[in-house]
This record gives structure tokens, C-alpha cells and sequence, in this order.
């Protein structure tokens, strides 16, 4: 188990206050550990351009300006989300406007597509193209995408689970009436993929779980494709009363069955605990018992926050850069953390692994210690989420995990 992560040797916490007592001869992530935040984030700031920069180079211009995965997960739409928040971080209308282009491009390449989500459909392109095009001034090519939004029709035979299914094409609904305005999606469209959900999730649930979901025979638990990511999706609309209980029961249904470790199982009845992943294990988790500790002021959903954001700490250095499965995803519930609570400790751990990133990931990728992701450029498994980390350290208390936090 050991092997798919590093050893935490970071100290558990330094003080602000002694953010300038490293000695000279202390290693360079000891060094960059005492950094002050606004002296460390202007580096990963800076660090953060030349990956985004790169990332044009190899997956845009290095395509030709061709479209051959539109994803926001692997696909060109990763670019383009990244780009639009370098943008949001430095104001540089150069990004947002090739963010505006790519998405474009990504729209023609979209069509005829089954995919219906955020983050692998096109109700990504056109919810980020709306928002985009929103930030540009150009309302008419913002209506246009929310026009063509409005058209998704989601199959009969659609699963429940973020990355492909329902909760993935609600999340998209949310993103839009937050970014552009409040009933962009109107109710009554929410409302349906809402309804669809919980009966879906009550033919499957049990007294002890209320509801209950499965994609490809296997009742996943994470974010990507099981009930953490469903849960998460519902609690950014209104609930009626009776759902938001079952909500809660579900939740609560995942804390009592949690490993011993504290860590998640990624299915049902699965005893492997070895995933520290977003979207299996304790991380994905985590940024949902947030979500829920604010929705339902539950102080239990608070404590399984924080406990499963030790076992990120401890077991959450993972071999591998993306936020997907790896050491800039698992940043995040630090950061989710930190907003939650105001507490310096979570904002201390969100810069470490972010110093650790900075200071070998690079290096550790050369020399193939570190997986650089199949799809290295991506947003979700390569040096792209690493870059959105970046950024989002500028403002700790507005980051958001790409396609999951709103």
C-alpha cells in the first residue's frame, strides 16, 4: 500500500509567525515550507503561467487547433477551464479570450455526442462557453450556449454518478445559475433531473442507507462515480424535506461503515482500503462532508471532514500529479477545509503539498518516480490540475476544486 504514496515527513504544522526561521542550510522544501503564504503564492503564481503556457503549447497548438477529446477531464475543455481561471487570478483577457476559442472548438467537436455531463459532456461546453462568453461581454454568444444547453436531452437509460450520469448534467445546471444567473436553468429542468435521482436512489437504498446508486455492477462510493459525488450534486439545489433527510441518512451510512483507518471503501462490501483519491476514497469524501457540514450545520459532518482529511495528510502524498488521483487533487480538501473551519493548520497542509508539487514534482516525474498522468497536459490526471492548484493558492478562501466545488 505504501508504494502508491510518500512518506509525509513534513512537519504536521509551522506557524505563520515563524514563516522566516528555516535555516540556510535547511533543504529546499524545508525552505519553502516557512515561506510566507503571499511570498510562496507569488511563486506558484508564476510557476503556475509557465505550466499553463506549456500546457497550450503540447495539447492546443501542438494538436494543430484540433479538437480530438473535448472533455473537461482529459480533453481540450481542461484547457480551457484552465485558462479561464488564470484569468479569474490575473485579469489577462489574452487567456480568457483563447479560453472563449477553444471552447468553440470544443462545441463543433461536441456534436452528436451522447455524453451529457460538466466535466465529459456537453453540458460542460456549453455551461463554461455560457460563462465565458459572460465574463467577455458577449451576451449573445452567451445565450447561444445557454440556447444550446437547454436542448441537452438526457437519455432514458442515463446512469446517476457525476463523470457520465445525472448528478453530472445537475452539477452543470448549478454551475450556470451561480455564474451567470440565478434561474438560468429554470427550476422545473432541475427539478426533473432532481426527481430522477432520488427515485433512482430509493429503488436501490435500504433502511440503513436511504439511497443507493450503481454504474458498470458495482455500488460505488466516491465522487467520480458513486454516491459521494451523487450527494454532492444534490446538495446545491433546494431539497425537499423528505430528501434532504435521505441525503443526511446516506451520509451518516458512510461514516458508520468507514474503514477503521478512517479512509472510504471505493464500493460497496469492497475491503481494500488503499485508494486516497478524489474519485475513490477518503479526498472526494471529505470535499463532500464539507459541503454537507454547510448545507446541514451538522457538527457530525464537520468531524467526518476533518477526519478524513487527516487520512489525506497522512496517506495523500501520492505518486501521481493530477487532481483526479493525486497530490494536487488531494490539496484541495485542505483548502475546503481551511475555508470551513478559518483554522491556519488546514491552510499550513494545502501549502505543504502544494511546496512538495513545487519543489520535486518535476523532477520525480523525469525520473519516473511520479506518474505525470496518461494524459499528461490534462486537467484532471496530469500537470494542468497542478497548475489549477496553483492559481487557486493566490486566494485560498475562493478556491474551488475544478468541476466539483462551486
Amino acid at each position: 500500500m505504501a508504494d502508491r504514496f510518500f512518506p509525509n515527513e513534513m512537519p504536521d504544522y509551522i506557524p505563520e509567525t515563524h514563516s522566516a526561521s528555516a535555516s540556510a542550510s535547511a533543504d529546499s522544501l524545508t525552505r519553502l515550507l516557512h515561506l510566507p503564504l503571499k511570498t510562496l503564492s507569488d511563486r506558484l503564481n508564476t510557476d503556475a503561467l509557465a505550466i499553463k503556457d506549456t500546457v497550450v503549447k503540447e495539447s492546443w497548438l501542438g494538436l494543430g487547433k484540433r479538437v480530438r477529446d473535448f472533455s473537461l477531464y482529459t480533453g481540450a475543455m481542461g484547457i480551457a477551464f484552465l485558462l479561464f481561471k488564470a484569468y479569474q487570478v490575473t485579469g489577462d483577457k489574452t487567456d480568457l479570450a483563447l479560453s472563449s476559442r477553444i471552447i468553440q472548438a470544443c462545441q463543433a467537436a461536441s456534436r452528436g455526442s451522447r455524453r451529457v455531463t460538466f466535466i465529459c459532456g456537453e453540458a460542460g461546453v456549453c455551461a463554461l462557453g455560457a460563462v465565458v462568453a459572460h465574463h467577455t461581454g458577449d451576451e449573445n454568444l452567451c445565450q447561444h450556449y445557454i440556447s444550446q444547453f437547454k436542448e441537452i436531452k438526457l437519455p432514458p437509460d442515463l446512469p446517476d454518478e457525476l463523470l457520465y450520469g445525472r448528478a453530472g448534467f445537475l452539477w452543470a445546471c448549478s454551475f450556470l445559475n451561480k455564474h451567470v444567473g440565478p434561474n438560468t436553468v429554470s427550476s422545473t429542468r432541475t427539478r426533473a433531473v432532481v426527481d430522477e435521482i432520488i427515485r433512482s436512489g430509493r429503488q436501490m437504498g435500504k433502511e440503513n442507507c436511504p439511497l443507493m446508486y450503481q454504474w458498470h455492477e458495482k455500488r460505488y462510493w466516491g465522487a467520480a462515480h458513486g454516491i459521494a459525488g451523487i450527494m454532492n450534486a444534490l446538495m446545491d439545489v433546494e431539497l425537499k424535506p423528505d430528501e434532504a433527510e435521505d441525503v443526511k441518512g446516506t451520509l451518516r451510512y458512510m461514516i458508520k461503515h468507514r474503514f477503521p483507518s478512517g479512509n472510504y471503501p471505493s464500493s460497496e462490501g469492497n475491503e481494500t482500503d488503499k485508494l486516497i483519491h478524489w474519485c475513490h476514497g477518503a479526498p472526494g469524501v471529505a470535499l463532500t462532508m464539507v459541503k454537507a457540514a454547510k448545507v446541514f450545520q451538522g457538527e457530525e459532518f464537520l468531524q467526518a471532514a476533518i477526519d478524513a482529511g487527516d487520512v489525506v495528510w497522512n496517506r495523500g502524498l501520492l505518486k501521481r500529479v493530477g487532481i483526479c488521483h493525486g497530490i494536487s487533487g488531494n490539496a484541495y480538501v485542505f483548502l475546503s477545509l481551511y475555508q470551513l473551519t478559518g483554522k491556519p493548520e488546514y491552510l499550513y497542509r494545502a501549502k505543504a503539498f502544494a511546496c512538495f508539487l513545487h519543489d520535486r514534482a518535476q523532477t520525480l516525474m523525469s525520473e519516473g518516480i511520479m506518474h505525470k498522468g496518461d494524459r499528461p497536459y490534462s486537467l484532471f490526471e496530469g500537470i494542468g490540475g497542478m497548475a489549477s492548484l496553483f492559481l487557486d493558492m493566490t486566494e485560498p478562501s475562493q478556491a474551488k476544486f475544478p468541476a466539483y466545488e462551486l
